[in-house]
């Protein structure tokens, strides 16, 4: 991975951890405790009928109102009236990958978008309730932090990566693919995959491409004037994560503005603040 301009340096992120904000409040949200956990009555993938499903989720409701909203009261009362989300997240729609659960983002701490394969289009390809979304955390809600999270064995990159040039869908739009035209979103961390990992297997090359189609994503959010404008005036970091459910592991690091290179010619990234949880 030459090709890619890695800062090796291992310090700490300037930002604090969710964990550290609740030490230094403990009153402002509710945490993930040992009774808080109790919420999670039995699995979903083991109840059999339309009613035990609901009834299992009732369940989980009411855990969740007698253990948590009300014992956190005013809190919720609060989040009522008004947000104020230091982060915006941008994760996959997986069924396995929750960021309130993988990461224990509280209501109130993280506005969330999530959409196949975790992607960020590009300005130029107009509207999407992605950049929709983005627009109203950014400029109404003037997150401070934005964090791309992808994982292992992503579907929709696998999807990416066998997606050939389709001369039959130009011929027929009715018949385009709806999966197909939005994942065609990280093209560009396709080509650089395929360009640095040809030597390499297919499943190997679909695992870098994860992680590729994030710091694509990243310097995409560049290409919106307004976030650009906060970053560059250092109002906002972009971030990176991926989580691996294989061996339970997250990485996450921030985008290098000042050392990344945009111009459409010759696009590159550094990324910083690299660190492993496993």
């Amino acid at each position: 991975m030459d090709w890619i301009h890695m800062d090796r340096c291992r310090t700490a992120a300037s930002l604090p951890s969710i964990k550290e904000k609740q030490t230094e409040s403990p009153g402002c949200c509710v945490r993930l405790d040992g009774e808080n956990q109790s919420t999670d009555k039995g699995n979903m993938s083991e109840t059999d009928g339309y009613q035990n499903l609901f009834g299992l989720m009732k369940q989980r409701f009411m855990s969740f109102k007698n253990k948590k909203y009300i014992k956190e009261l005013e809190h919720f009362q609060a989040l009522a009236e008004a947000q104020s989300p230091k982060f915006m997240v941008i994760a996959c729609a997986d069924s396995r990958v929750c960021p309130s659960n993988i990461l224990g983002f509280q209501p109130g701490e993280a506005f969330m978008i999530r959409n196949i394969a975790n992607l960020v289009p590009p300005m130029k390809n107009g509207p999407s309730e992605c950049n929709a979304a983005l627009q109203f955390a950014v400029t109404t809600l003037q997150v401070e932090n934005i964090l791309v999270i992808g994982h292992s064995s992503c579907a929709g990159i696998e999807t990416l990566m066998n997606m050939q040039d389709d001369a039959e869908s130009s011929v027929h739009p009715f018949s385009r693919n709806f999966i197909h035209k939005w994942v065609a979103n990280g093209e560009l961390a396709k080509l650089k995959t395929t360009a640095a990992t040809a030597h390499l297997s297919f499943d190997q090359q679909c695992r870098f491409c994860e992680k590729e189609s994030i710091n694509q994503s990243l310097l995409n959010l560049l290409s919106y004037p307004w976030i650009e404008d906060r970053v560059r005036r250092e109002l906002l970091s972009l971030h990176g994560g991926y989580y691996n459910f294989n061996n339970c592991s997250f990485e996450k690091w921030t985008l290098d503005v000042e050392r990344c290179n945009v111009k459409k010619e010759r696009i590159s990234y550094v990324v910083k603040e690299q660190d492993f949880w496993s």
